[in-house]
């Protein structure tokens, strides 16, 4: 095996998991899966694979904090501070530069930090597999989650559906294209063609072949590129609080993984989640026989398909159906569960009003 590297990506600001989530406790931080909060998760589901010292995050100060308190065994060289928010391109080229200095044929393993992965075996071989892949030749591997329902919520990518390459038993095919959002319609259409898969955001590149696909299909991001090289190495603060300023705020699949030849992508039949929404703990939750699901206690009559967080009072639910109910202590969420999305406009209209003490 290569010189193998994981990188957490946990910058995110998770606000539609708010009153839970704010300034500071984002949806990473929080402990909505299982007793340890989704970032120890992520650390823990690939410790089998990856040793401490090889497991970087990658976040702003303020989360870079947190993160520090909560995985206290890596070591502190690890936890990068990005200066500015600039989306997810910024801060791959962040820590894949940091990488590539201590070993540029490394292969580097981007993971989010807030997904729920079920199978964990299961992934851990996929992931040892794809890394594999990534360490013979110019080749950047991702992972397609089989699509269960016509989503617009997820970005797809498009791949040739014979001749995969193969490692270990697992099957990695040619990507044609990643699809954007698509309406309904055009997401029906995905699924019936079939060739389509859900874009989970997970990545593995060698850190040479990284800055080769800049180079080649992303020749904007270059100058960025070598002005993080030369402040790592130099150490210099300043230097990169001055590159955050400048680079444009992008996402990896528009400044490079919509453009990149040379992508291959592996079926994510893990049992995987982004965990995007209250509703979607619905999934996750363990369910009466009425569809309700909780956290916390509850007196019950007459209601179902409801999702209630108020682990620090009884909440009494009465000829209710399919609501989002949220108690955080200083306010009290209430809505329909196929609105939940909307809760960001929540925290929007805060932010314009002034009402920070709530964000």
């Amino acid at each position: 095996m290569a010189d193998l590297r994981a990188v957490i990506m946990a910058g995110g600001s998770g606000t539609r998991f708010w009153p839970l989530s704010r300034a500071g406790r984002a949806k990473q931080f929080l402990d909505i899966v299982s007793a340890k909060s989704m970032l120890e998760e992520t650390v823990d589901r690939i410790l089998p694979l990856f040793s401490p010292e090889n497991i970087f995050t990658v976040a702003g100060s303020a989360q870079t904090k947190t993160i520090r308190k909560l995985l206290p065994g890596l070591p502190a060289g690890n936890t990068l501070v990005e200066p500015r928010a600039r989306n997810t391109a910024p801060s791959l080229m962040l820590a894949t530069a940091r990488i590539y200095l201590d070993d540029p044929e490394a292969v580097v393993a981007a993971l989010p930090a807030d997904h729920l992965i079920c199978d964990g075996k299961r992934f851990l071989k996929k992931l040892r597999a794809g890394a594999e892949i990534a360490a013979r030749g110019d080749r950047i591997v991702t992972f397609g989650i089989p699509p269960t329902y016509p989503a617009t919520g997820y970005g797809y990518i498009h791949y040739r559906d014979k001749d995969p390459l193969t490692r270990r038993g697992e099957a990695f095919y040619d990507v044609l294209a990643f699809k954007e959002k698509p309406a309904l319609a055009k997401a029906r259409r995905f699924l019936a063609a079939g060739g389509h898969v859900w874009n989970s955001g997970m990545f593995l590149w060698r850190a040479d072949v990284f800055a080769g696909k800049l180079k080649n299909h992303a020749p904007e991001m270059v100058p960025f590129w070598e002005r993080m090289l030369t402040a790592l190495k130099r150490r210099n603060r300043s230097a990169l609080q001055s590159i955050f300023d400048d680079i444009p705020s992008i996402s990896i699949d528009y400044a490079l993984m919509e453009k990149a030849r040379g992508v291959y992508v592996c079926r994510g039949d893990f049992g995987w989640s982004d965990v995007g929404a209250w509703s979607s703990l619905a999934e996750i939750w363990p369910a009466d026989s009425s569809g309700n699901t909780s956290r916390g206690e509850t007196m019950i009559l007459d209601a179902s398909g409801c999702l209630v967080y108020n682990p620090r009072k009884l909440t009494a639910l009465v000829g209710v159906r399919d609501l989002v109910v949220v108690d955080a202590g200083d306010v009290l969420l209430i809505c329909p569960r196929d609105r939940d999305q909307e809760v960001r406009d929540i925290v929007q209209a805060l932010g314009k009003t002034g009402r920070t003490e709530y964000l």
